[in-house]
């Protein structure tokens, strides 16, 4: 189950976020903020 949220990003990190999802990095900005939190959550595991 995935639960909806809203959140404030700096402009220049969202322009990121969309260049990454116009490159195909991404399916969406749903999906990029979920790769890069898993991402850093399994990094500070380490």
């Amino acid at each position: 189950m995935k639960d909806r949220i809203t959140i404030t990003i700096d402009r220049k990190l969202l322009t990121w976020l969309d260049g990454k999802v116009d490159e195909h990095v991404f399916a969406n900005r749903s999906h990029g903020f979920e790769y890069l939190i898993a991402k850093a959550l399994k990094e500070e595991k380490q």
